[in-house]
């Protein structure tokens, strides 16, 4: 699937984006300093991610993809062909190889029973991105892994026990005492679930850096296309692999470097909706379907659980207006971005970083919600560096929701603060 040149330019880019989302420990500026965090309230301390090494452009996606399962089929193609530009992805990161596919050619082949080799391969990838996603949070935090006492693992791309959890606690190195917990099967709404249960660790047990990692590859969904599944071409243009991590805690200490602080956290499912987002493990992989209703069930229910996330800062007295908040919102895909942007009547620029997200790295399932906000911080530092530059007003929105909708079909949403923002002087 990759020559030379783009096997190059996967690790150069690769290279680049880990530079480039390295937070730095900005002090006060012309306007002001970063906000300070409230005591007992869980932090995102660090962030950090990982990619397999086949970079795919989006470009060549179409030839690649046919060709490599033999198919000849000139609709298929052609509606292939319209997907891959309605996705708005430009790049994105696969596990998924030619050495692979030459090793296991069944894999390309309709009707063989092949979930024992596609497993084989998921499990290993997982845990080997989820190790190096969490090593470069780590590595960001500038804490030791001895400190870790808590670990939360999501991932919807492997099935074995003992599961991920244990597998990338012993590759990390961490504590045999180290407190796990996975979460399988949660599809895009899996990041923010993920850090859902951080939070609730953390601050029930003070002291505790709880590790987030998650990990998520499209091997075990990989099939050749058939005129009976059209929803397999949907995975084909939007889905990429990858690995995102955080570390979480309480009443950071001087040396840590608090990025978002997190507030209300709601979890709901809208009963009736199912089937809209399904898989179905198999002995072929995971059938997955993917209804065309669900970006108009998002935007018809979204309004609704976003009052109940700001509900406790409304209860404070403090009426919040939509584009006076930050927005971190899991990009399922360009769709379900536009029907929130109409329903909430967002500027523009409000979902920048979930769309930059989507193009760099596809829709990567529970994953992508750390890109999201990898982002975010770097809009924030860009922006006082902006305002120090006297280029820019540097101000950021202080409160947000993070956002992200999963199988069920579930709606996760977190209440924050973005603690690099800056504090506007009296």
């Amino acid at each position: 699937m990759l020559s030379s040149y783009h096997a190059l330019v996967a690790s150069q880019l690769q290279n680049y984006l880990v530079h480039k989302t390295m937070v730095s420990n900005t002090t006060a500026n012309k306007q002001g300093s970063s906000m300070a965090p409230n005591p007992g309230k869980a932090t995102i301390l660090a962030l950090g991610h990982a990619f397999p090494q086949q970079l795919v452009m989006q470009d060549y996606v179409v030839d690649g993809f046919m060709k490599n399962t033999n198919c000849d089929d000139p609709e298929l193609k052609e509606k292939l062909t319209r997907l891959c530009k309605t996705t708005t992805v430009k790049t994105r990161y696969v596990v998924m190889s030619e050495e692979i596919l030459k090793n296991y050619p069944e894999l390309a082949q309709e009707g063989l029973p092949t979930m024992k080799q596609r497993l084989d391969i998921s499990n290993k990838a997982v845990t080997q991105m989820a190790t190096e996603a969490s090593l470069a949070c780590v590595q960001s935090w500038g804490g030791a892994l001895s400190s870790i006492t808590h670990l939360v693992y999501v991932s919807s791309s492997e099935a074995r026990f003992p599961g991920g959890d244990l597998h990338l606690a012993r590759a990390l190195g961490l504590s045999p005492d180290v407190r796990r917990v996975m979460l399988a099967f949660t599809g895009c709404s899996g990041g923010v679930a993920g850090l859902r249960v951080a939070k609730g660790l953390a601050e029930s047990c003070p002291g505790a850096r709880v590790l987030l990692a998650t990990s998520e590859t499209t091997v075990v969904g990989f099939r050749p296309p058939s005129p009976d599944r059209p929803y397999d071409l949907v995975g084909v243009a939007l889905f990429g692999d990858g690995a995102g991590a955080a570390v979480i805690g309480t009443d950071p200490a001087p040396a840590e470097r608090p990025l978002f602080e997190l507030h209300s956290a709601l979890q709901s499912f809208l009963p009736g909706t199912e089937k809209t987002i399904e898989g179905r493990l198999t002995e072929e992989g995971i059938k997955f379907q993917l209804g065309r209703e669900l970006p108009h069930i998002i935007e018809a229910h979204v309004e609704d659980f976003c009052r109940r996330l700001m509900k406790e800062r409304e209860d404070g007295g403090e009426r919040m207006g939509y584009d006076d908040m930050f927005w971190a919102v899991h990009p399922g895909g360009p769709a379900i971005l536009t029907k929130m942007e109409g329903r909430l009547g967002l500027g523009g620029d409000k979902l920048r970083a979930s769309r930059c997200a989507l193009r760099d790295f596809g829709n990567a399932s529970s994953n992508t919600i750390v890109y999201v906000l990898e982002n975010m911080v770097e809009e924030t530092r860009r922006r006082k560096a902006a305002a120090e530059e006297e280029a820019g007003d540097g101000e950021d929105c202080e409160w947000g929701l993070i956002l992200a909708f999963g199988p069920g079909i579930t709606f996760e949403g977190i209440l924050a603060r973005n603690l690099q923002a800056t504090a506007r002087l009296k």
